[in-house]
């Protein structure tokens, strides 16, 4: 039996659609990184010229937001390191501590197990600045403020949540007979953990990676309770904030905040398909 064939005109719409979504979404993270290869001059003096000229293209706003502001610049490159071991480490332990978490809930039959689950959503539910005074309160009196390791355990606090719970949907998909029959031949619950499930879960694994990447990559409110006062630890997006100020030229706000967001961009862009495919089949919420 033969497809339908879809009417033109309804081709013709989604294509149309497609296009002015793709515009609008486009134009102007392109017109804001053509202005940011722009002088600050001629960007003040023509801002609408979209396409610079060949003699005007310039990275020295890249430069200057990425200095250091011992030498003059924004110290954004600093941010950025601060910002990737920040995200680096509570990608490590809320990874670490979700996988064992994830497969006792989803796995292991025990008392008050679904009300663990619902504990665990809505935990996530609450909203941010909900939780923003009693963690200061606990990490101010363990004297972790004004440090990254501090910031790391509030981030893993914050995503472990939403980590178990991807996660949990995610070791419910896959086939139990393959960990029963790994039993059966006597290896151990760590053992089946560390030999079969985890292979087997690594897509869904690596798309809760890099969704907690993202949410320690952009996080702002925290960052700014706990770090206000070092700003030689500050995070990329506070860096981002101080060239929101007056007197910093456009040139360099948009040349900032274009660096922050490559590096989102490529490990997206970089692992889409896992992303996609691990978030569809073990993660709605």
């Amino acid at each position: 039996m033969s497809a339908v064939r879809e009417p033109t005109s309804i081709r013709v719409l989604r294509a149309t659609i497609i296009i002015v979504a793709m515009v609008l979404t486009c134009a102007p993270v392109l017109y804001g990184v053509l202005l940011s290869l722009r002088p600050f001059a001629a960007a003040l003096n023509d801002p609408l010229s979209i396409v610079p000229s060949l003699d005007e293209i310039s990275i020295d706003a890249y430069v200057q937001a990425l200095r250091s502001t011992a030498d003059g610049g924004y110290g954004l490159g600093g941010f950025l390191l601060n910002s990737l071991i920040l995200a680096a480490g509570t990608v490590l332990a809320s990874i670490l501590v979700s996988i064992l978490g994830a497969y006792a809930t989803a796995r292991i039959r025990f008392s008050g197990r679904s009300v663990g689950n619902a504990i665990i959503v809505a935990v996530y539910m609450f909203p941010g600045i909900v939780l923003a005074v009693p963690l200061f309160v606990l990490l101010s009196r363990a004297g972790l403020t004004s440090s990254l390791a501090g910031l790391v355990i509030v981030y893993v606090a914050l995503t472990v949540p939403v980590s178990l719970y991807m996660l949990r949907n995610y070791f419910i998909a896959l086939p139990a007979s393959i960990e029963d029959a790994a039993m059966i031949d006597g290896c151990s619950i760590l053992g089946v953990i560390w030999r079969i499930v985890l292979p087997i879960a690594l897509p869904g694994i690596a798309a809760t990676a890099m969704y907690i990447f993202m949410i320690a990559w952009n996080e702002y409110l925290y960052a700014l309770l706990f770090l206000v006062q070092s700003r030689d630890l500050w995070t990329a997006p506070l860096g981002i904030a101080q060239l929101t100020e007056f007197d910093t030229p456009v040139t360099i706000l948009l040349a900032g905040s274009i660096v922050v967001t490559i590096p989102v961009v490529l490990l997206f862009v970089l692992a889409q398909r896992l992303l996609i495919s691990g978030l569809a089949t073990g993660a709605e919420k």
